[in-house]
């Protein structure tokens, strides 16, 4: 069951996720919350900010990609942040509830990986000297 899938520009709340797989048949769940760090392998200097913008489709996508997770006996909940952000802020949380922890963590993961590779989110990364860098954008970054 897919509790809720969000693209939204509101702080991401990790408990409100917890708290919406939560179910009596559920033995396991698996939480993955992805935050802005100070740094990054490509960038130059230190990040201090980032900027998420998406598609106006994000949000039905991000649905369509939990959906097709889905299987009998699993809760989903995921949200993806969009606006600026500062270190330490979340930028994506996943929550997946079952009734065994393997269906929980491996559930969890894929979502996690194909948000990450499909949903058209994209994410300007501001450092600490001025510069600023879209990531994830391939040939149109340049």
């Amino acid at each position: 069951m897919i509790v809720f899938s969000r693209v939204s520009d509101a702080v991401l709340d990790t408990s409100a996720h917890l708290d919406a797989v939560a179910a009596p048949g559920s033995g396991a769940t698996a939480l993955f919350v992805g935050t802005v760090r100070d740094h990054d392998p490509d960038a130059a200097g230190e990040v201090i900010r980032l900027e998420y913008s998406a598609h106006p489709d994000a949000e039905r996508i991000i649905g369509e990609i939990a959906a097709s997770l889905d299987e009998e006996g699993l809760r989903i909940a995921v949200s993806h942040r969009v606006g600026a952000l500062d270190i330490g802020e979340s930028a994506i949380v996943c929550a997946v509830s079952s009734a065994h922890r393997a269906d929980a963590f491996e559930i969890c993961r894929e979502l996690v990986e194909r948000v990450k590779a499909e949903l058209p989110v994209w994410k300007k990364q501001l450092e600490a000297d001025g510069t600023a860098v879209w990531v994830g954008l391939g040939s149109l970054a340049k």
